[in-house]
């Protein structure tokens, strides 16, 4: 991997990690200075490895970095004079070590206690979501717009006062009282699905796939399933739902970056250890006697797991549909059991229920539609596509819409 490469990557893959541990130590009313601090790192490594070439560790040499700028900034800033203990502080004024703790493990709970923090019951519920997107998942404010189908102005603001509540609560970087772990893992949950949605589909940049971002949601939840005190029922069932998921990425774009309908993947592309995964962790997740909307997801994509297109299939997927859409009603999944309705009974059948949704904002909607009229009116069919490339927000998904009624034309 060149540098060109590389930087991104280590940036990515290390500034949470950096920045949560930083903000541990200094504390979350500072956590634009340590989030500061962590940008200035790579900032060096992209000054300095260009004349001096890339480090032969340069992980390390990134967390070396990082403990210097953090205790330059304690040393020199009496901002943190009530945050940093009075023996630190006369430490550092007598130019002893202040340990910045960048192990493994600390690294690893920074992240967790990181995590819980910005879902503080304090904060309202969107508010934490966003907060922990920004923070500790890297989302831009363009993606969390789109995440909450809402524009960046209000995103800016709701970030804004979550952040000031943190300050006037004080809230600690720590794990919360066992009794309130699971009301705040739900939130937790929440952010990390909607991290693994947006890498999967995203509407905000032209990429057919952000491996990467789906890469990092499923990290983030193997940590809750390391750890004893959050690995719940729901938390493996959602890592469950993830490696089903993520185990066809291969056979989801083809070699122009185009994407591939489930319908004409290449199955033997299918990666089977994650598959695997998913059937563990989806046996983990049935210790408990609570159903969550992440099993109901989690069965439906094990289902998407075999190939085979027979109705026995389709009438399950339609079942966890409806059941789903009891636990949790959602527009889109409403849209996306219409889809395995036409497979289980009729084409004409799902039309009606889809039309019913009136999802007239939505380019699925139309998306759908067009489909299930191709083999039964190919003018509405194609009015549908034609609808859909108005609405659709990337390039990549007009280009795949617009091949769609190219094929219909041919007829």
């Amino acid at each position: 991997m060149n540098q060109q490469e590389l930087i991104p990557h280590l940036f990515r893959t290390e500034f949470r990690k950096i920045a949560a541990v930083i903000c541990k130590f200094l504390g979350i009313e500072h956590i634009e200075l340590a989030e500061d601090i962590a940008s200035e790192t790579f900032l060096s490594a992209l000054e300095i490895w260009s004349y001096k070439g890339v480090p032969e560790n340069p992980v390390a040499w990134l967390y070396t970095v990082a403990k210097n700028k953090a205790r330059n900034q304690i040393t020199r800033n009496q901002l943190f004079s009530k945050k940093i203990a009075p023996e630190i502080k006369h430490s550092a004024s007598k130019n002893t070590e202040i340990e910045i703790d960048l192990s493994e493990k600390n690294i690893t709970d920074s992240q967790l206690q990181m995590l819980f923090a910005l879902c503080h019951p304090a904060i309202p519920v969107e508010g934490q979501i966003g907060l922990s997107l920004r923070i500790l998942c890297g989302f831009g404010i363009d993606e969390i717009a789109n995440a909450f189908l809402t524009n960046k102005e209000t995103i800016n603001k709701r970030l804004f006062r979550a952040k000031e509540k943190l300050r006037t609560e004080k809230v600690q970087i720590a794990f919360p009282h066992t009794s309130e772990i699971s009301n705040r893992l739900k939130t937790v949950l929440t952010t990390l699905y909607l991290l693994f949605n947006e890498g999967y589909y995203s509407e905000t940049r032209d990429d057919v796939l952000r491996e990467d971002l789906c890469l990092e949601a499923m990290r983030l939840t193997h940590l809750l399933v390391e750890n004893g005190q959050t690995n719940s029922p729901e938390v493996n069932a959602l890592l469950s739902l993830m490696c089903f998921h993520s185990s066809r990425f291969p056979a989801r774009k083809n070699e122009r970056g185009e994407i591939v309908l489930y319908q004409d993947q290449d199955e033997t592309l299918w990666n089977q250890e994650l598959i695997a995964n998913g059937v563990y962790y989806l046996h983990q997740s049935s210790r408990g006697n609570k159903i969550s909307k992440y099993h109901i997801e989690a069965n439906i994509a094990y289902w998407h797991t075999i190939k085979a297109d027979t109705k026995e299939k389709w009438e399950n997927i339609l079942q966890l549909y409806n059941h789903l859409l009891q636990i949790e009603y959602s527009p889109i999944a409403a849209l996306n059991r219409t889809y395995a309705l036409s497979k289980a009974n009729s084409k004409e059948e799902a039309i009606t229920e889809a039309e019913k949704l009136k999802l007239e904002g939505n380019h699925f909607y139309f998306t759908l539609l067009g489909e299930l009229y191709a083999d039964i009116d190919i003018k509405k069919a194609i009015h549908n596509f034609e609808r859909a490339i108005d609405l659709a927000k990337t390039q990549t998904d007009k280009l795949f819409i617009q091949k769609k009624i190219n094929k219909l034309k041919e007829y």
